[in-house]
């Protein structure tokens, strides 16, 4: 996308962001790297549902199958079973087996590493194109198994990111990837992403933000600071 003057001007905001989170939080854990397909399969898994579910329930699949072909290939029923923990077993493992049929008619080993060859939005484009796959799986699969330049918006991201003034306010989620990609620096998209949401959980609250002790409060926007 062509940067208007409005958009170089939040570039240089982000990037004040990025460096003061950097220096409050510090340099963020991401929990061990997986595989793209693993990951992928995670994040199906953790939605709607917190981490230690999720986890279980990524636990309890690798200890029952092989294989994501054995996964693929396994009895419905069954499968939601052995997922149950995570919740709405009956949507994520349909989801889970569609999005493996199409991986593997892609790649007989199960990976997703051909997709280092297309270019972001052609990655973006055909994992979205997966059952239960949004914008924010496809870009945490891209970003921190891949290696692809996605940033992943959730919630918290798009609550800060509209509050503090680096997108446009009236930008949907959907768009509000492209645009923080655009405008952001990608070394940074790792431990932004990561530093943005705990900056939305322990200040940028939705209902009571804590604004006084806020680490970017002199670069916000926000006009209903609460004291």
């Amino acid at each position: 996308m062509e940067l208007t003057g409005t958009d170089l001007a939040r570039r240089e905001k982000l990037d004040q962001v990025s460096h003061r989170l950097l220096e409050y939080f510090g340099e963020p854990d991401w929990h061990e790297p997986l595989p793209a397909v693993d990951e992928l399969i995670c994040t199906i898994l953790s939605q709607n549902t917190n981490d230690v579910n999720r986890d279980k329930a990524f636990r309890a699949l690798k200890a029952r199958y092989l294989s994501w072909k054995e996964v693929r290939d396994a009895d419905p029923a069954e499968l939601q079973y052995v997922i149950r923990i995570a919740g709405l077993a009956q949507q994520k493992g349909p989801n889970i087996q569609s999005a493996l049929e199409a991986i593997g008619e892609k790649s007989e080993r199960f990976d997703l590493d051909w997709l280092k060859e297309l270019s972001v939005e052609e990655a973006r484009h055909w994992l979205v194109n997966l059952k239960g796959v949004g914008p924010k799986t496809a870009a945490i699969v891209m970003l921190f198994s891949l290696g692809i330049p996605a940033f992943p918006v959730d919630t918290h991201i798009f609550r800060v990111s509209g509050r503090i003034g680096l997108r446009p306010s009236k930008l949907s989620v959907e768009k509000t990837h492209e645009y923080l990609e655009a405008i952001g620096n990608p070394a940074d998209f790792g431990h932004l992403h990561l530093n943005l949401i705990s900056l939305g959980r322990q200040f940028c609250q939705a209902r009571k933000p804590k604004c006084s002790d806020c680490p970017v409060l002199s670069l916000c926007d926000y006009p209903d600071k609460q004291f």
